[in-house]
């Protein structure tokens, strides 16, 4: 049974983590958040010490370790802009991260904390659990079978729409969040390069607080993307059904349906890092790179290869 530690368990995300501890028959020791609305915790670990001060909480931890009772993970669930100092808060306390997307905003931060890793000898994970869903896997698969010279039409489509509180918290502010096409897009260019191969061309056509669209030029495909957090963007078929998210990817015309089937996911990917089968810093790096450019490219408009929804922001 490994000891665990979790930061930012008020977010709405945590529960998964908390819910992966426990699946896995390990314990959460102490917690960290700023705000004191956690009462989840009573229906995981109601043992767990709870801490609001960062200062108290680093005091905590470096208690138990004097006492030998080491934390083995801290995990990271916490607003993006903080998971480089908070992975290093865990590797100080000699314990291995396990960090929610994005692992960090730029890319050389994956240099830094690489350097931090062979200093300390601890890990660093990051949680990609669309690599472990099984119509993801299945896409794999097929692609790697398939023919070696084919590259693939893809229309990549994720709107998932966010009220007037999103645009006051911390994820409008582009600093703290990377803007739409990082928190909500990342996991998504991240499985399209580990199945499609690296990018030849990066192109924005779109990028404003609500939406980002544009083109990848992959190894393997040809990728028109589009993310959204505006309800307006919804099909009005899907609003007919009371949805407010609406995800749909396609390859050669052909609908991949991977909406249901992740309930488990962040259990699956505690499952592999406690068998030491995480994925490592280096597997974040072509999405990181990838919406550190979208982030930091100046929209060329409607224009070129673009996603037909694109159409939707004039």
């Amino acid at each position: 049974m490994k000891n665990f530690a979790l930061i930012g368990v008020a977010g709405y995300i945590a529960e998964r983590h908390l819910k992966a501890i426990k699946d896995t028959g390990n314990v959460l020791v102490c917690a960290l958040d700023k705000f004191d609305c956690v009462g989840k915790l009573d229906s995981y670990f109601p043992g767990t010490d709870f801490f609001t001060e960062f200062e108290r909480f680093d005091r905590h931890i470096d208690k138990l370790n004097r006492v030998g009772k080491k934390i083995d993970y801290v995990s990271i669930c916490t607003p993006n802009y903080l998971h480089d100092s908070h992975i290093r808060f865990a590797l100080r306390h000699h314990a291995d991260a396990i960090c929610e997307k994005p692992l960090v905003l730029n890319p050389w931060n994956i240099d830094a904390l690489q350097e931090i890793e062979v200093e300390t000898g601890k890990n660093i994970y990051n949680i990609l659990q669309l690599r472990l869903h099984k119509s993801i896997i299945d896409l794999k698969n097929e692609i790697e079978h398939g023919p070696v010279d084919k590259i693939y039409d893809i229309d990549l489509t994720y709107i998932t729409s966010r009220g007037n509180w999103y645009f006051v918290s911390w994820k409008s502010d582009l600093s703290k969040s990377g803007g739409i096409a990082t928190n909500i897009g990342v996991h998504f260019f991240d499985m399209l390069t580990w199945i499609f191969g690296d990018v030849i061309e990066n192109t924005v056509h779109i990028s404003d607080a609500k939406t980002a669209a544009g083109f990848l030029l992959l190894k393997r495909a040809r990728v028109r993307w589009f993310l959204s957090v505006d309800y307006n963007n919804i099909p009005e078929e899907v609003k007919k059904l009371g949805k407010r998210t609406y995800r749909s990817l396609t390859l050669n015309g052909r609908e991949i349906e991977f909406s249901e089937g992740f309930t488990e996911l962040h259990t699956d990917s505690y499952i592999k890092i406690l068998s030491g089968e995480g994925f490592h810093l280096n597997e974040a790096r072509r999405s990181i790179e990838t919406v550190y450019t979208i982030r930091n490219a100046k929209p060329v408009g409607l224009t070129g290869k673009y996603h037909p929804m694109a159409m939707l922001t004039i």
